[in-house]
């Protein structure tokens, strides 16, 4: 049975660099404790906050260690949200590439993206793009 939580908030901020991952990977495994969020939640937590925070590493600062990669988590009893924010210009989150149709089989672009989408609960898009929002249900 899962342990019955207030609202917990758990911030970091990472300097661009993909090495960086493996702090939001320890955050995650914390928060997952933390919380008792079961074993099959918590792999589709880390899989879409990794993609998230490699997207914004990657494409949204380009690799920039100058440039910050800030990383939210809200927990509450029924659900955890994650916001995740770069530097960068953003992008047109409309107009992702569906990495499942055979024209965009051999793209890689677009794969983090419908990786996040089919493992969260809800993935929210803000701004110009620089920022997502990834809501897990927990119920």
């Amino acid at each position: 049975m899962r342990t019955r939580i207030q609202n917990m908030k758990k911030s970091i901020s990472i300097k661009s660099k993909v090495e960086n991952i493996n702090k939001i990977e320890k955050l995650i495994d914390e928060i997952s404790e933390d919380a008792g969020i079961n074993s099959e939640v918590y792999g589709k937590i880390l899989i879409a906050t990794i993609e998230a925070v490699n997207n914004s590493i990657v494409h949204g600062n380009k690799e920039n260690e100058e440039k910050l990669v800030e990383v939210d988590f809200y927990v509450n009893d029924d659900f955890l949200r994650i916001f995740i924010k770069d530097e960068g210009p953003g992008f047109n989150f409309y107009d992702v590439p569906d990495p499942t149709t055979p024209e965009n089989v051999e793209n890689i672009h677009g794969r983090g993206v419908y990786l996040m989408k089919h493992l969260a609960d809800d993935v929210i898009f803000h701004g110009k793009g620089n920022q997502v929002e990834i809501k897990f249900n927990l119920k």
